[in-house]
């Protein structure tokens, strides 16, 4: 073959490359130009039950949760009976105190001791003297009965004294029997929660001043109730009686039902939000153990309808206090059109008015192509 015709050859194959690239250019050009087609996603509405809830975090505390103080004496421990878990009874023993007495009142009480036997030995001299008169017949009755009553007195302010010092040195008296203060007890039945005084450890008696020294925390633990915070957007549709459901964050194989029976009047603000205070009362189950400060949250219901005509929230259009969804006409077209709606769980919504069961409605958002 002669180079003149290879070339020719050469030519008419660039040549026909170049046609190629040229229509293929023209086509991809052309399609580019061309408007992308969107199919979008429709839905249509469906029957469904819908719930509107709120949460209310919290914990499990003891209806009757009792700090155990000294009432009467202060001193230093000097034994302790009960520990946290115990199970104890209405008068059972909890702690002993050893009273370490105040020297100003120590010292006022024996200097009334002896003020007192002063003037009960002089009395009782005075009597031994009349009644010795009295049967000689030197004095009369009323005269000897006028010194026995002196006697008796001053007898007994002696005694007076005497249990006054004692009980301030080791607050009891014989006198007393088995009554003392120095022994603390409990004054309700339950649990021990927690004993925060130790053998050796000062202790300070409760009065007007002082709140003073906790010996103990006992709680009835077969009374529970849940303690917790609701929004105020959601407080005025509560009312005491209403069902909750507890989970509780250390037991997560089971829920707890229980009734509200508290409703704060007056709400806290916590967090720049106004919240109210709830209480219920727990339903106990026999094979669990709630411990008192357990975290838990309730689900309460506040609305529900059943088995009712929904949609999904994805498909309405908010514009100012009215509602629209854009329901599907022919293929791939659409109209607006005003709906009135109802409950919304924040997933789906009620259905009221608007559109019928088989209406396509478009979904809000990206088309697929």
């Amino acid at each position: 073959m002669s180079k003149k015709v290879v070339k020719k050859i050469i030519r008419f194959i660039l040549i026909i490359v170049a046609i190629f690239i040229f229509v293929g250019t023209v086509l991809f050009l052309y399609q580019k130009s061309q408007p992308e087609v969107v199919v979008f996603k429709t839905q249509t509405p469906f029957y469904t039950d819908i719930v509107k809830k709120t949460l209310a975090t919290g914990t499990i505390i003891p209806r009757k949760e009792i700090q155990i103080k000294p009432q009467a004496v202060s001193g230093i421990v000097e034994k302790v009976f009960a520990e946290p878990g115990d199970m104890i009874k209405k008068g059972d023993k909890i702690a002993q105190i050893k009273i370490i007495p105040d020297m100003v009142s120590l010292r006022s009480a024996e200097s009334r001791v002896e003020r007192a036997n002063l003037t009960f030995q002089n009395s009782k001299l005075s009597f031994d003297r009349n009644k010795g008169l009295y049967e000689k017949g030197v004095i009369s009755l009323s005269e000897f009965e006028s010194s026995k009553l002196d006697f008796d007195t001053k007898t007994e302010e002696y005694n007076s004294a005497k249990d006054n010092l004692q009980l301030i040195k080791e607050g009891v008296t014989s006198s007393m029997g088995n009554a003392t203060n120095t022994i603390i007890r409990s004054t309700i039945a339950g649990m021990v929660l927690d004993v925060p005084i130790k053998e050796g450890n000062s202790v300070i008696q409760s009065n007007s001043f002082n709140d003073g020294t906790t010996i103990a925390i006992v709680a009835d633990m077969n009374e529970m109730i849940f303690q917790g915070k609701v929004d105020e957007m959601d407080v005025a549709k509560l009312n005491t009686g209403m069902e909750l459901n507890l989970t509780i964050g250390a037991i997560d194989d089971t829920s707890f039902v229980a009734l509200l029976e508290y409703i704060s009047p007056k709400g806290v603000t916590e967090n720049g939000a106004i919240r109210f205070e709830i209480k219920a009362s727990v339903k106990l189950m026999n094979n669990y153990f709630i411990r008192s400060g357990y975290s838990a949250n309730a689900n309460i219901v506040l609305e529900q309808v059943d088995s009712v005509l929904s949609i999904p929230e994805s498909v309405i259009i908010f514009e100012g206090d009215s509602i629209f969804v854009e329901v599907e006409t022919t293929p791939n077209v659409f109209e607006k059109r005003a709906i009135k709606t109802g409950l919304s769980d924040g997933i789906n919504t009620e259905l009221i008015d608007g559109i019928e069961e088989d209406d396509k409605i478009k979904v809000q958002g990206l088309g697929v192509i």
